[in-house]
């Protein structure tokens, strides 16, 4: 199934929980590839939810949705992806559906349209795991979680008058 390109490269959200972003990267270990899938608030650019695998498959992208369960979503979210083989399956429109979020799809091949997460995967990967290196799985998954947190609480963002994801949403808030 096939979602309109809703999102159309607005990537401007007035609230938090209003237009989410969502894509998978692989993440070289050796000789070997593990997959991250994460989903990005529009609102502050914040990493809301993620989830790392052995395995690029629809189970990675429906654990990173189980995870995204637990933030404070409201009926009409939009969650905007690629036209990726997990994103265009009937389970995962019908999770959506049943999350009550509204499904967006990019314009075939056209990696523009989902420029935020794309941007932030090439953050993570020049700025840490390129670095560093990952050995194993383990390694990676603990390299993934402080890069995340390091974003989400200290990394600035320009776009936001140099506040980082989560000091831009509790300024909002406030």
């Amino acid at each position: 199934m096939i979602f309109r390109n809703v999102l159309n490269r607005n990537f401007y959200a007035e609230k938090m929980y209003q237009k989410l972003v969502t894509d998978v990267t692989y993440v070289r270990i050796n000789e070997q590839f593990v997959y991250l899938s994460a989903v990005m608030d529009l609102h502050n650019n914040e990493i809301v939810a993620w989830h790392l695998s052995e395995r690029n498959d629809l189970d990675l992208v429906l654990n990173t949705l189980t995870k995204l369960e637990s933030q404070p979503l409201y009926k009409g979210t939009l969650l905007h992806s690629d036209q990726g083989f997990q994103y265009t399956t009937n389970t995962y429109a019908k999770r959506l559906s049943e999350m009550r979020l509204n499904g967006s799809h990019s314009r075939r091949g056209n990696c523009h349209d989902n420029a935020c997460i794309e941007s932030f995967f090439s953050h993570l990967k020049t700025e840490k795991l390129y670095l560093e290196h990952p050995k194993n799985y383990a390694q990676a998954a603990q390299m993934i979680e402080a890069y995340i947190f390091f974003y989400n609480t200290e990394r600035l963002q320009e776009k936001h008058n140099g506040l980082s994801p989560i000091e831009y949403r509790e300024k909002a808030a406030a």
